[in-house]
């Protein structure tokens, strides 16, 4: 029972990276489709591709995932499946309102929700939780709302000379650079959670000594998440790209470039970033270069009480999702 169980966890897990894929889409194309900069289509397959590229990069997400969040000696395989569960949920009901809400944090509700149920307050390992999720979470988005803003002035400034029509031309192709790079950094540090996650249900089940990586997790959740992308998130694409403001050219390509740099920042000291924080502030920050009404306030005020609420309705679902799954296995 105990190797069906895993095998159950894993495919869960790269479920969820698929709902992570076609939920988060919007982070990468959305900038570039609006601006006309690439069609649907193919900024789909440009940020598969790219996603998958990034699955490869390195492992420090992975293992703040898989050792810095919850007891990794405590948990087992059935509050890693409940946990999943809980993420899952909140993902697609998320997703069907069209609300850009984070699918990290999901991920990481979902297991604190089910690791409370299992052990109580010493499933959590809070510290961890403090200064590699939340704190991490509250930085990032106005880290990148600023750099958009003071990179699009440059911009303007440098460029100021250039008609219209060409500085947009320039700036569409510039944005198949930026857009490539935010679907990299996004495949980069959202791919290896469920890396992380999958390492830590075979660590939990015995068949790791010590917790890794192994090579035939980083494939499989590469493709899964390079899959969900390749379906895409179209409701959550238009909140995106068009309700916050009317973008153009060069302020997507700000926005792209900054939220880029702020993942890639992250990923590479292990901090599990929500890409959807930070392109959503970094969107934010390029429309603010115009004028504050030009920004629709209210449909962001929307998308943070939607990450304000992740975590926790993701760990109720969690929690809800334990005692049937301890039921059935």
């Amino acid at each position: 029972m105990n190797d069906v169980l895993l095998v159950v966890v894993i495919v869960v897990a790269l479920g969820f990276d698929f709902t992570n894929g076609f939920h988060d889409t919007a982070n990468a194309i959305a900038t570039s489709v609006s601006t006309r900069a690439l069609t649907p289509r193919l900024a789909v397959l440009v940020a598969s591709v790219a996603n998958l590229a990034g699955a490869f990069a390195t492992t420090a997400v992975a293992t703040t995932i898989g050792q810095g969040i919850v007891a990794a000696d405590l948990i087992n395989t059935k509050t890693i499946l409940a946990g999943l569960l809980g993420a899952i949920a909140w993902n697609l009901l998320t997703w069907w309102f069209g609300l850009p809400s984070s699918s990290s944090h999901a991920l990481i509700g979902g297991l604190v929700g089910a690791a409370l149920v299992q052990s109580g307050e010493q499933g959590v390992l809070w510290h961890g939780l403090a200064h590699k999720i939340v704190i991490p979470a509250l930085i990032a988005p106005v880290l990148a709302f600023g750099a958009a803003f003071a990179l699009l002035v440059v911009i303007y400034w440098v460029f100021r000379r250039l008609t219209r029509g060409v500085a947009n031309r320039g700036f569409r192709l510039g944005q198949l650079v930026s857009g490539t790079f935010v679907a990299f950094t996004h495949g980069a540090n959202d791919a290896q959670k469920t890396m992380g996650v999958i390492a830590l249900a075979l660590f939990a089940n015995g068949n790791l000594e010590t917790f890794e990586i192994p090579t035939w997790v980083k494939f499989a959740a590469g493709f899964a998440i390079a899959a969900g992308t390749y379906v895409g998130g179209w409701r959550i694409m238009r909140t995106l790209g068009q309700r916050l403001y009317k973008m153009e050219p060069e302020s997507g390509f700000a926005a792209q470039s900054m939220a880029g740099a702020v993942i890639w920042g992250a990923t590479k000291y292990g901090y599990p970033l929500s890409t959807t924080h930070v392109i959503s502030g970094a969107v934010l920050g390029a429309g603010a270069t115009q004028r504050l009404s030009a920004v629709r306030w209210g449909v962001a005020g929307n998308i943070v009480v939607a990450w304000v609420l992740t975590i926790p309705a993701a760990a109720a679902m969690a929690a809800a999702f334990y005692w049937p799954v301890q039921a059935i296995f």
